[in-house]
């Protein structure tokens, strides 16, 4: 598969052919929906948490005798009818919501969500992406030459002053190429790095 790669100017600079063991899913939206799924869920913390009324301090003796006040029977002050009581089917921390994926499942997704920007060509490969100094001016202008208005930048760790240009912009993100995800790449409508960061991406998911 040839894919090209372009200057700062967006002007077309060369092409890489780009080669992988890739058999297409029949169903990639699936596979892709169930991944994205299932790091959604088990990034919910879910701490939300009530007290019963067993669990609310106090409340361990008989507010008033049983009978002859005329008002209705009451065992602790911390019922639910009180003020100051329990809680009637609160909230409870729970993990059933989790979801489990395999790694060849996460491989997959990942890979068919690449295919995708490439074979739409809505991955832009640069061959340069470095800044003289950390400066968002230079960043806004680049960001407005590549049409790349919301867009998700993969950079390595070694580019410090492209991270620093880029953080302040409005609508651009920006991920590490060894922590960047299915999720991520399905989040924006152009991903944009450059030819060194794509080849050290290549080799992630090559070797899973």
């Amino acid at each position: 598969m040839i894919i090209e790669y372009f200057d700062k100017d967006s002007n077309k600079v060369g092409e890489i052919d780009f080669v992988i063991d890739y058999k297409p899913s029949k169903k990639p939206d699936v596979i892709v929906n169930r991944v994205v799924r299932s790091m959604l869920a088990n990034k919910r913390q879910w701490t939300a948490s009530t007290k019963t009324k067993g669990e609310v301090s106090g409340g361990g003796k008989k507010p008033w005798k049983q009978k002859g006040t005329g008002r209705a029977r009451a065992g602790s002050i911390r019922s639910p009818l009180f003020r100051g009581g329990g809680v009637i089917f609160g909230p409870k921390p729970k993990t059933d919501f989790e979801l489990k994926i395999n790694k060849k499942e996460k491989k997959k997704a990942f890979i068919e969500a690449l295919m995708a920007h490439i074979e739409a060509k809505t991955l832009m490969l640069l061959n340069d992406l470095s800044f003289d100094q950390p400066k968002t001016k230079l960043a806004y202008d680049l960001v407005k030459k590549l049409d790349a208005k919301k867009s998700l930048f993969i950079l390595d760790k070694n580019m410090e002053n492209a991270y620093l240009s880029l953080r302040n912009l409005e609508r651009v993100e920006i991920r590490n190429v060894d922590s960047v995800n299915v999720y991520d790449l399905m989040r924006f409508p152009k991903i944009i790095t450059t030819t060194n960061v794509f080849e050290k991406l290549s080799r992630r998911f090559a070797n899973g």
